[in-house]
């Protein structure tokens, strides 16, 4: 055992000293020590119905305790004995640190507070005052507590380029201090029907606010573009518009499915923020900007005060202050070009849709657009679809890895049974390319016959693995929730047949979709990142539901997942694919594509059935290589893939160009 030195000795001393001055005025009884350790530990449960009070019974001072700390409410203090002297032969004083963790930030609030013990009857008992619970705190003084807004970090894009940031708006409703009660209704709702909002829901609002209120109807981007303007407003009695700012992309379209909305909290959102949220407060309600909040949103500042006295003679002193603290930037690789030009494409488009465009060089997501169809539903990433035809770029890598070259001749009849099942080549297929074709007309015509001859060359595994190599079914933590395909390891009779062919049980996303032609265009299976910096705090992804869903809502949670099998992808197979990818543009179904200008188009379409309708309901798929782009076009309710999909792809590659 080592020595102690002369510091160690020291607090030896003093603590025995301390013991037997404390035990020189107490009997074999409780000791003022023990009563110390019973105030701490009321204090820190907010119970006291275990100490004994010279003055107060313990459920009054319990109440009184109650009532101070409310205005700090969830949060309770720490609190522990920091020493207990004695002052006299019946009489000590007890020291006691206060540790409150007031936010989410590193720094508590701590003091230190005096209580005054007192032996009565072989009991010690405590001298309540407010000031034992908050140092410094009188009789007659209350607990004020207020919180000062952070400043909201900006989302940023590729580049650094700035998306999210503090831009102006207008807060439209009714202020009820201007206008005479008989007519709150009529202006209520008369301001309804301007704004767009339900009337009848606006008025009971309004009716239900106090009389004092500031009724809120809507809060409109304040720029050239409004639909509302103030002479509108103004004239209806009682309406009225407040300057502001909000957390907003440039427009309001923009990424919306991703980057998602801030507003005034929801009452589920408080409760699950463990206290760091409060009524009132603004944070991310979707997307990124719920997802990140806490990154985004920083810590609010905070000033405790004790309030003494009324109106003019009140007066404030402030116990701890905490500035508030701004919050981080989040990078995301989006490209603020090309995400408006996919949108803008997509603007005209009635059903489901979505552009993904990936640069395969580094694997970042530069685009990720839904059109207005898809209602506010997150098709790029979360959409669940049968592929179609484009798969067959899939279907293609698992036949070189068994021998094929692109010169590789497959039979393409015109019509094949397997099963009892007829698979057909879409109505319109040039006969001429019937019969035997080498596998580059097969992939350039799309002929299905032609890859379900092949089904007993390509195991379902080996067609699930070859899937898997150009990044389907592989999950990769982007930070937002993502679906990354599904293709069943295994199937047979004529779910492997349509598998061939991307149909059966096959599902992807646009962005899976995106993934697999950038693997082609990298010669390599690409990694897609969403957030700067190589998405170092990505969060998980997520994985394929059980049971799909038209969005893929089910099951798209952050999972914790496994590292991805190593892709088999060879520099040679990828410059097989990129040949025949070639062909689809030269001599297939993409030569809308032939003449954009820039590096060669390299494409794959694809038409997927779905629904029990005869004829059968049709998505439109198209997927793009130019130089180092990749792209992928989706049309829910769409004909064929080079119908609906290829005019779409055209004009963003044109686009992209600067056309």
């Amino acid at each position: 055992m080592e020595p102690m030195g002369r510091t160690d000795i020291t607090a030896v001393l003093t603590i025995a000293g301390l013991a037997l001055t404390l035990t020189a005025c107490t009997s074999d009884g409780p000791t003022a020590e023990d009563a110390a350790a019973s105030l701490a530990e009321g204090l820190t449960n907010g119970d006291l119905s275990g100490v004994a009070f010279t003055s107060v019974s313990p459920e009054e001072a319990t109440a009184q305790l109650e009532e101070l700390a409310a205005p700090l409410d969830p949060v309770s203090p720490t609190v522990t004995v920091a020493s207990v002297e004695s002052t006299g032969e019946d009489t000590a004083t007890a020291q006691l640190n206060h540790a409150w963790d007031v936010d989410a930030g590193d720094t508590d609030w701590t003091y230190t507070t005096t209580a005054e013990l007192t032996k009565v009857d072989d009991a010690w008992q405590v001298g309540w005052t407010p000031g034992v619970a908050v140092n410094g705190l009188t009789e007659d003084a209350t607990l004020a507590v207020s919180r000062t807004a952070s400043e909201r970090a900006e989302i940023l894009g590729a580049g650094g380029e700035v998306l999210v940031t503090e831009r102006p708006v207008i807060r439209v409703g009714i202020d009820k201090t201007r206008v005479e009660a008989a007519e709150l209704e009529a202006s209520a709702t008369a301001l309804a029907d301007l704004v767009g909002i339900d009337p009848a829901a606006y008025v009971e609002q309004v009716a239900g606010a106090g009389g004092e209120a500031f009724v809120e109807a809507i809060v409109l981007r304040d720029n050239e573009d409004r639909p509302v303007s103030d002479d509108q407003i103004n004239a209806i009695p009682g309406a009225t518009g407040i300057p502001d700012t909000m957390s907003l992309a440039p427009t309001r379209t923009f990424a919306r499915e991703l980057l998602g909305s801030v507003g005034q909290v929801t009452a589920e959102l408080v409760e699950q923020s463990d206290g760091r949220l409060e009524a009132g407060d603004t944070a991310g309600l979707s997307g990124i900007q719920l997802q990140y909040d806490e990154q985004l949103a920083g810590t609010p500042g905070m000033v405790i005060e004790a309030v003494t006295g009324e109106g003019e003679t009140r007066t404030r002193e402030v116990l701890f202050e905490k500035d508030p603290v701004p919050g981080e930037p989040l990078e995301l690789t989006l490209d603020p070009a090309l995400q408006t030009l996919a949108e803008e494409v997509l603007a005209e488009e009635e059903s489901a849709s979505s552009i993904v465009a990936i640069r395969p060089s580094s694997g970042a997501i530069l685009a990720a657009a839904n059109g207005p169809g898809s209602e506010g539903l997150q098709t790029a990433l979360l959409g669940q679809y049968p592929p179609g035809s484009t798969f067959k770029v899939a279907t293609s890598l698992a036949l070189l890895k068994n021998g094929f070259t692109p010169d590789s001749t497959t039979s393409c009849p015109e019509e094949l049974v397997v099963d009892g099942r007829a698979f057909n080549n879409v109505p319109g297929y040039p006969v001429q390319f019937t019969g035997e074709i080498p596998l580059l007309q097969a992939l350039a015509q799309s002929c299905n016959t032609g890859f379900i001859s092949q089904r007993d060359v390509v195991s379902q595994e080996a067609l699930a693995s070859a899937a898997a190599d150009l990044g389907i079914g592989v999950d990769v933590p982007i930070g937002t929730p993502a679906f990354f395909g599904s293709v069943p390891a295994e199937a047979d009779g004529t779910t492997h047949a349509a598998s061939m062919i991307g149909q059966g049980e096959v599902l992807v996303s646009p962005l899976s979709l995106a993934i697999m032609a950038a693997s082609v265009g990298a010669g390599e299976r690409v990694a897609p990142t969403l957030l700067g910096g190589g998405g170092e705090n990505a969060a998980p992804s997520s994985s394929a539901s059980a049971e799909p869903t038209a969005e893929g809502t089910e099951g798209a949670g952050n999972e914790t997942q496994e590292a991805p099998a190593p892709s088999n992808l060879t520099a040679e197979e990828a410059a097989a694919l990129r040949e025949m990818m070639a062909a689809v543009v030269t001599v297939g179904g993409a030569q809308l594509l032939a003449d954009i200008p820039g590096e060669p188009v390299l494409a794959k379409t694809g038409t997927a059935e779905f629904g029990t309708e005869d004829p059968p309901r049709t998505h439109a798929w198209v997927v793009a290589l130019q130089g180092d782009l990749a792209v992928a076009v989706f049309v829910e309710e769409g004909e064929r893939g080079s119908i609906s999909g290829g005019p779409l792809m055209e004009e963003f590659l044109r686009g992209a160009a600067g056309e």
